[in-house]
């Protein structure tokens, strides 16, 4: 490749000159960016035609994705909702079914010829006559919500435009739904697009520009709202968040009044989630002085923390949600890493627990207060969701829908092992291989990990996943700190000053299995996405010695600037700002482009991106990419892998997900040793 451009960009974070030789990268439209990025894509194909593998795989891994996908579905008034993927569509389709009687309500894949127009979100009115729900195209966070008329299969003219991150709230005369959404484009700076989230409701029938504002704050322009309807339909609340703090405010008031929301839980001192109410009396899961979670009940006409009363303490796995049945609580508890089901009675009393058939992950819960009904999804690494309903008054579990995989998942195993970290913290992790793995060093290795924003990593089923372990092959998902594994106390190991912790607990897990003859560092190979790109990257950077091949996808990268790029000032709550003198050197400290040396061999690395990513810019892979090519020793292998008509993952099309994952297979068939 010919001599890249380098700008002579020097900034000053509190007395530290930091160069950022690769800002130009960060405007994909310049004549320069898109020569640099047209040159690296030509660089990934000759890689990739090598590859002798793609073929076989991606056979094997579209017979892989060949079986039936459900969802858990929904029940109002009688009828059925829920999607369905026959295997390799694009996208599942929705479906509605009375009476035995099946029909298709939307089918996203007729709204592109490439399936990259997605249904992100659906909302049914309380009658079941009308339906509103969310597109994105080319899995922009950018989302578009339209309505039909699900009586009469009728689509109607509303078209709601600059939304993201929006519930969708149908007021419960049907007469339309509460949304938010962010400014007009061009009404406020550029930097200000995802903020001042307002709170509209729109009529059916009228166009946007008649929606009726129900709730703005700009003096508070960085919070963002999100509408729900109390069970008894008496109220309307609003969800209030900073970014991806988990700490967030509850603002309430009676759905017909005109007055301003009461501020409820307005200290942002921790997470609280509706559950039920009974008239005045409200009940919230929350992990106020509960790291683990409790529920407990307040009277919104004498909310003062004194007069709280605790309905279900804290346990000792982690309360995940509740859901409210009529007089019943459904609690899912996350024991070690998977999901557990347990019913109390509304005053706090326990019941007992639902048996789940398999040690596994729940992959959502809904619920039909007329007849008393759970739906449920259940999930693991060897077992694609299988939908169950149960009726609470009978202790009645029932399967109603269930995949049937083409391939036999019986020769292989999952076990879950626990390892030391740097700090001697117990960390968790699963392990998926065959039953008759020898441990002898010699297995390749997919290592896994995330680590952040109090999201968990429990089982789940990914087909292409199967095909790693068809090749002999071990995947390990270590359950790292920064989720919420153990808590609000391990999520907060995690984050800002602790992100160390994350990167420690990673490493460990790769040097765990080393040690213990799963497989040796040549046939160790790490992958992570997102806050898992970053978590992959800093590991490669931090420890080049210990990896046979690095999978980085849609990573966070530049720690210095990352908040200067469309949400990701969403963030801060979790990483820091390097505005702030007293984040910047933590910051500083692990931020894989600053921290790439001169000469070092790193591991192979694929580095993949989207060009429609606009939730973490490819610029993030980009200048990666770039500082790599430019400091790593010359025998190092760097492949940027720019996908178009792609975002961060939203919405995917199946077809694009094997296409990535076949190149992710003929990668690793390239590199291990």
């Amino acid at each position: 490749m010919k001599q890249v451009k380098k700008d002579n960009i020097i900034e000053d974070f509190h007395g530290t000159k930091v160069h950022d030789p690769y800002r130009w990268l960060e405007d994909p439209d310049t004549s320069d960016s898109i020569e640099w990025s047209k040159q690296l894509g030509k660089e990934c194909a000759d890689y990739f035609s090598t590859a002798t593998s793609q073929h076989t795989d991606k056979e094997k891994l579209e017979a892989l994705f060949h079986y039936t996908k459900h969802s858990v579905p929904k029940k109002v008034k009688g009828t059925l909702f829920y999607q369905r993927n026959e295997g390799l569509q694009n996208q599942a389709v929705l479906y509605k079914e009375k009476n035995g009687q099946e029909s298709v309500v939307i089918d996203p894949n007729s709204l592109s010829e490439d399936g990259t127009v997605a249904m992100t979100n659906y909302a049914i009115s309380y009658s079941g006559q009308y339906m509103s729900y969310a597109t994105s195209t080319h899995g922009s966070d950018w989302q578009e919500i339209r309505a039909l008329d699900v009586a009469n299969n009728e689509n109607l003219e509303d078209h709601i435009q600059h939304v993201k991150f929006s519930s969708i709230a149908w007021s419960p005369d049907d007469s339309g739904f509460y949304y938010s959404r962010f400014p007009e484009p061009g009404t406020v700076a550029p930097e200000d697009e995802s903020n001042f989230s307002t709170v509209y409701f729109h009529k059916i029938g009228t166009n946007q520009q008649d929606d009726i504002l129900v709730h703005e704050q700009p003096e508070d322009k960085e919070l963002m709202f999100s509408a729900f309807i109390s069970d008894d339909k008496k109220y309307i609340g609003l969800y209030v968040n900073e970014g991806t703090a988990t700490e967030n405010r509850i603002y309430i008031k009676p759905i017909h009044s005109e007055d301003a929301f009461i501020k409820l839980l307005d200290q942002q001192d921790a997470e609280y989630s509706y559950i039920t109410n009974e008239g005045s009396l409200f009940y919230f899961q929350t992990n106020y002085l509960a790291p683990m979670g409790r529920v407990v009940a307040i009277d919104i006409e004498a909310p003062q923390k004194e007069n709280w009363q605790e309905v279900i303490p804290e346990q000792q796995g982690v309360l995940e949600y509740v859901v409210a049945l009529n007089d019943t609580l459904v609690v899912a508890v996350q024991q070690d890493a998977h999901h557990q089901l347990h019913l109390f009675s509304k005053d706090g009393l326990y019941k007992h627990e639902i048996e789940l058939p398999i040690l596994g992950s729940l992959t959502d819960i809904t619920r039909n207060k007329e007849e008393g009904i759970i739906y449920f999804g259940l999930t693991s690494f060897l077992n694609p969701t299988t939908v169950y309903s149960y009726k609470v008054d009978s202790n009645e579990l029932d399967m109603i829908a269930e995949s049937e995989m083409t391939v036999d998942t019986d020769p292989f195993k999952t076990v879950q092992v626990f390892y030391p970290s740097k700090d001697g913290t117990k960390v968790p992790m699963f392990l998926t291989y065959r039953k008759d793995l020898e441990l002898n060093g010699q297995n390749p290795v997919l290592l896994y990990g995330y680590g952040g924003f109090n999201v968990s990593m429990t089982p789940s089923f990914n087909p292409a996943v199967l095909r790693w372990l068809e090749k002999g092959g071990v995947y390990a998902v270590a359950n790292l700190r920064g989720g919420t594994e153990y808590g609000e106390a391990w999520h907060k190991a995690g984050m800002l000053e602790n992100k160390q912790n994350v990167f420690d607990d990673f490493i460990a897990a790769g040097e765990w299995l080393i040690t213990n003859n799963y497989t040796r560092k040549e046939k160790l190979s790490i992958m992570g996405g997102s806050n898992g790109g970053l978590l992959v990257a800093a590991c490669m950077v931090q420890r080049p010695d210990l990896f046979g091949a690095v999978i980085c996808r849609v990573p966070v990268i530049d720690m210095l600037r990352y908040h200067k790029f469309t949400i990701g000032r969403y963030w801060i709550p979790e990483y820091g700002s390097a505005d702030n003198a007293e984040h910047f050197p933590f910051l500083y400290a692990y931020s894989p482009l600053h921290n790439v040396e001169e000469g070092v061999k790193y591991p192979p690395v694929l580095i993949a991106t989207a060009e429609s990513d606009d939730r973490v810019v490819p610029a993030h892979a980009k200048k990666f990419a770039a500082t790599l090519k430019e400091k790593a020793h010359e025998d190092s292998t760097i492949v940027l892998r720019l996908e178009s008509k792609a975002g961060h993952g939203l919405g995917k099309p199946t077809s694009k997900i094997i296409e990535e994952w076949v190149d992710f297979y003929a990668f690793l068939d390239k590199e291990l040793k």
